[in-house]
């Protein structure tokens, strides 16, 4: 009865004023990070964030972090950054020998620049990476004449797995 590009405009034209009127939003925000701090306050205290392979340095502490700024859940991290005198693959290596101890499971769907594991504590869904790609720090940590790496434990703020993975 209509051509295609009019029933199309006539469904903008009925759907927008609806989702107007009622206060509803056709674009959906992301989750909120009210509340988040007892489970930031948890995550910082992962024993992975403090168990570096010998050489390593931290130069900053465990810092963590909310972000509700994408669709979906709200995500909360701990992060810590190490500069180390070996190469990747012995800290990666090292976290695998670490974590599996600490009920860590291999993510087989990791990046090719960072190594995750998946666990799941009380109920939430957690998501360990160590990340190499250290450019969005500001400052990015000088390694000197080693490496800079990232451990970072997140984990959705409603601690589901609904989109949390390491190939992303």
């Amino acid at each position: 009865m209509f051509p295609t590009l009019h029933r199309t405009a006539l469904a903008a034209a009925l759907v927008l004023p609806a989702a107007l009127l009622s206060g509803c939003s056709l674009v959906q925000s992301g989750g909120s990070c009210d509340g988040s701090d007892a489970v930031r306050k948890d995550l910082a205290a992962q024993p992975v964030l403090s168990s570096p392979p010998d050489g390593a340095t931290d130069p900053e502490g465990v810092s963590t972090g909310c972000d509700d700024d994408s669709p979906g859940p709200a995500w909360v991290h701990a992060d810590r950054v190490y500069t180390f005198t070996g190469t990747r693959q012995a800290v990666v290596e090292h976290y695998a020998r670490t974590v599996a101890a600490q009920g860590w499971r291999r993510e087989t769907d990791s990046r090719a620049d960072a190594a995750c594991w998946t666990r799941t504590t009380d109920g939430r869904h957690l998501l360990l990476a160590v990340d190499f790609q250290l450019g969005a720090w500001t400052p990015a940590p000088d390694p000197g004449k080693g490496i800079g790496y990232e451990v970072t434990v997140g984990s959705n703020a409603d601690g589901s797995d609904d989109g949390a993975g390491c190939a992303d």
